[in-house]
């Protein structure tokens, strides 16, 4: 019997693994022009920390997370999300000494058990950042402007930052109970999951995507109402400082995020391009949950995105081709000229050129053939009569023009010359 992949995952193929690795270029390149650094954390990590740090009662702990019990008799989960594993590791190592604002970003594969559906997968993957150490609301205008920046760059339009503030735990429990209080009355007319929110935490209620729910969600409290002095001028502040520097943005009264932890500001950017499920990125402040794992009090502020959602509306038929293809494909004509191409294919590579090349001693026509195939700029053509006369062809595959290489001299700064249009764009490939 034939294995194939289980429900839920995907392989990423090599001719889709240009873009991948091209929007992951651009995260490393935006993200540290405002002084993020990468950090890198396991993919599984104790049960423990994920039931504390995203919290009892989330949709992701209850019903969505891969747990096992592994050999040593500990429960594990695979991380269904990358917060919970930075903070982990920002205690642990004490990260937090000398105090400053700790910058990290992430990426990498993260694990749920849910329903496949277009863009959604078991095993997906998250770019996600953590400003950690700060509670200063430019803190939140900076993230999220360098989120905007990083959009931009990979040529994102139709796209629409959405804020809200979710309070403080001062004034969070007043507006709790006046939700609870209104929603009780529209219980018959919400969904199943909507009555269980409504007991665990009745603020994802009106995170619901059910049409009936969203309707009646609008016209519950909302969070705003019910902010402290200390929250709405925080709040006013972050507004401020994305309009200071043309960030556009629009009030979402009723947004809340999948996780508990978050407080005060919560975000989301939408995509026009995309159906219901319009959000492409989330996020918000956090400034508990460095507590909750037995660490000093730490204001924090982050995101998280899917890449296969991302990558899917990135305009990649706009833009000059990103995938990396062959400087030179060497067509050997014999067993000598199969030697001889052998050796000087990995000469030219240690010289930085992209090199491929026929490893079955085809015939000419099969060898450029495969040339044509690989997209090579140029052909070198290595014969025996070549390897006599020490001048090997050069052909262009563009045009079928030849020219002859002196390999007794410095050939590898003359082809330089001639792949130096190549050498100019490489700026877009990833």
């Amino acid at each position: 019997m034939k294995i194939k992949s289980i429900r839920g995952v995907k392989d990423i193929l090599p001719d889709e693994i240009d873009k991948w690795q091209w929007v992951e270029k651009k995260a490393h390149e935006i993200f540290s022009l405002y002084g993020f650094k990468e950090i890198r954390v396991p993919i599984f990590e104790s049960t423990k920390l994920f039931q504390r740090g995203i919290g009892d009662t989330s949709d992701i702990v209850q019903k969505e997370m891969y747990t096992f019990e592994d050999k040593g008799g500990e429960q594990i989960t695979l991380r269904p999300e990358g917060t919970a594993g930075v903070v982990r590791s920002y205690v642990e190592h004490k990260l937090y000494n000398p105090p400053s604002l700790l910058k990290v970003f992430y990426i990498g594969p993260m694990f749920r058990y849910e329903r496949p559906q277009a863009g959604r997968f078991r095993q997906f993957y998250q770019i996600g950042v953590e400003a950690m150490g700060s509670s200063n609301p430019s803190v939140d205008a900076e993230v999220m402007t360098m989120l905007m920046d990083f959009f931009s760059n990979l040529g994102l339009k139709d796209l629409c930052l959405e804020i809200n503030s979710l309070g403080c735990p001062d004034c969070r429990p007043k507006h709790r109970e006046v939700l609870k209080n209104a929603i009780r009355d529209q219980l018959d007319h919400l969904c199943g999951n909507c009555n269980e929110r409504y007991e665990r935490n009745p603020l994802r209620v009106l995170d619901c995507k059910n049409e009936t729910c969203s309707s009646i969600a609008k016209a519950l409290p909302k969070t705003a109402e019910h902010l402290c002095e200390v929250c709405s001028g925080n709040f006013q502040q972050v507004q401020k400082y994305l309009t200071d520097v043309s960030v556009p943005w629009r009030l979402n009264p009723i947004l809340v995020r999948g996780l508990d932890y978050y407080g005060r500001t919560a975000f989301e950017v939408k995509s026009s391009s995309l159906g219901a499920q319009d959000a492409i990125c989330g996020g918000g402040r956090y400034d508990y949950l460095v507590e909750e794992f037995e660490g000093p009090a730490t204001p924090c502020f982050g995101f998280a995105l899917g890449l296969e959602r991302l990558i899917s509306l990135v305009p990649f038929e706009q833009m000059e081709s990103i995938e990396r293809n062959p400087d030179l494909y060497l067509v050997c004509l014999g067993e000598i000229a199969q030697a001889k191409g052998f050796q000087l294919a990995n000469e030219l590579r240690r010289n930085g050129i992209f090199v491929d090349r026929d490893s079955e001693g085809a015939s000419m026509k099969s060898q450029m053939r495969k040339a044509d195939k690989s997209k090579s700029r140029f052909a070198l053509i290595i014969g025996e009569n070549e390897i006599q006369s020490g001048k090997f062809v050069l052909k262009s595959m563009a045009d079928g023009k030849q020219e002859e290489i002196d390999i007794s001299k410095d050939y590898i700064e003359t082809l330089r010359q001639h792949l130096k249009p190549q050498t100019v764009s490489e700026t877009t490939h990833g």
